[in-house]
């Protein structure tokens, strides 16, 4: 493209003298103002008003709207621009630049003392004075200030130390590092930090940083587990998180009998007796109710019953362990003991039909299988096993284990 065509259509140059922006407070507002004489010169009567729209302006200086409002601003803070209020209706802007106020502050600008007026020296300017004039309206503090003529933006970054480390009680960064890491297996173990044990362990930190003082801190210095000496043991509670187990059977009961799984019973009254509000409620209804069982005890023995009538949440159950399962389970089908894993299990069935044909012995018998197969996970093993060793000679049908038909 020629350099000519190329200027043509870039269109008419607007006029910007540098040094007004002293004066005018900005850029911006140095711009408006010689569009605004401009056209205020091609009026007949110079103290009529320019009637125009933000659409107007931006096609002639190319100032967007939100700089048309600062360059407004800053012209009205120093008296050089009038303006009457809009119509609501319209988006017409009535605007009048004061010639006079113009032309004072220009001679004031040139012939006033330097050391009379309040300068600006820096080192981008050359050390050219710049004069403030005072405001003569409330400023806007919704309009942006102009970033190269306005207020200097405050520092947003904080300084910090090179190589910054967290200072607390602690005597050396391992200590601290150890200190960190049984915090996050604390949180792991008690479900702590929403899924973020580290995030959680740096708080701690952070807040002994500040100088908040910790009850992990002392339990890790003295050698104890964490949490350990901050555990609260309630009426309820034989130690610590530890309900009285007739207490915590008469709850799970409750649950049963409104129609709750076993598993989910178990679940909601534990829940319920970890609550302390809830719990001391609950705990008295329940010394309230052993109250009058023991009194209804002692009327039948008076009366000659030598075993009165007890609830069957009070009669002694043994303690479901995981080895307690395990024997049952072990005894049952030794293939479906908890202590391996289902993905165990599976694939070292297979290496049977590796060896020669098994001894009787090693077959599995249909009443063991059977029995496991009344059970939802012990359902999925036992068609697994059957479906992988086809030289037992077993097979499901309807539901049932049966000896396969080889023809």
């Amino acid at each position: 493209m020629r350099i000519g065509i190329f200027l043509g259509n870039l269109g008419n140059a607007a006029i910007y003298y540098p040094k007004l922006a002293k004066i005018t407070g900005g850029v911006t507002a140095s711009i408006f103002l010689c569009q605004l004489l401009q056209w205020q010169a091609q009026h007949s009567y110079s103290g009529e008003w320019v009637k125009t729209n933000s659409t107007e302006i931006e096609k002639a200086t190319g100032l967007n709207q939100e700089e048309q409002e600062l360059a407004r601003q800053q012209l009205k803070v120093r008296s050089l621009l009038k303006e009457k209020l809009p119509n609501p209706n319209t988006e017409t802007l009535e605007l009048w630049a004061d010639i006079d106020a113009f032309e004072e502050k220009l001679n004031n600008f040139w012939t006033i003392d330097p050391a009379d007026i309040i300068t600006h020296t820096t080192r981008e300017n050359n050390n050219h004075s710049v004069e403030i004039f005072p405001e003569t309206s409330p400023p806007n503090h919704t309009v942006k200030t102009d970033k190269y003529f306005g207020q200097p933006r405050q520092q947003i970054a904080v300084a910090i130390t090179p190589n910054y480390r967290f200072s607390g009680p602690w005597n050396s960064q391992e200590q601290l590092h150890n200190f960190q890491r049984a915090l996050e297996e604390y949180a792991k173990e008690h479900s702590l930090g929403f899924g973020h044990p580290s995030g959680w362990a740096f708080k701690i930190i952070d807040g002994m940083t500040k100088g908040l003082t910790s009850n992990f801190w002392e339990e890790f210095v003295a050698g104890i587990p964490l949490g350990e000496s901050q555990k609260v043991k309630r009426d309820w509670e034989i130690e610590p998180e530890v309900p009285y187990p007739a207490f915590e059977e008469e709850r799970i009961q409750y649950y049963v009998h409104k129609g709750e799984p076993l598993e989910a019973a178990v679940s909601r009254a534990r829940a319920d007796l970890r609550n302390p509000v809830l719990g001391k409620d609950l705990w008295e209804g329940f010394l309230r109710k052993c109250d009058r069982i023991a009194d209804d005890a002692l009327k039948a023995k008076s009366q000659g019953v030598d075993t009165p009538y007890l609830p069957s949440s009070f009669n002694e159950k043994p303690q479901i362990t995981k080895d307690s399962v395990m024997r049952k389970l072990g005894a049952i089908a030794p293939q479906l003991a908890l202590n391996q894993s289902t993905s165990d299990q599976i694939p070292a069935l297979p290496k049977l039909a590796e060896t020669a044909s098994p001894t009787p012995a090693e077959i599995p018998s249909i009443s063991s299988l059977q029995k496991a197969y009344q059970t939802p996970l012990g359902r999925s093993i036992v068609e697994k096993q059957i479906a992988a060793n086809p030289d037992w000679g077993y097979e499901i049908v309807d539901g049932e284990i049966v000896e396969s038909i080889p023809f």
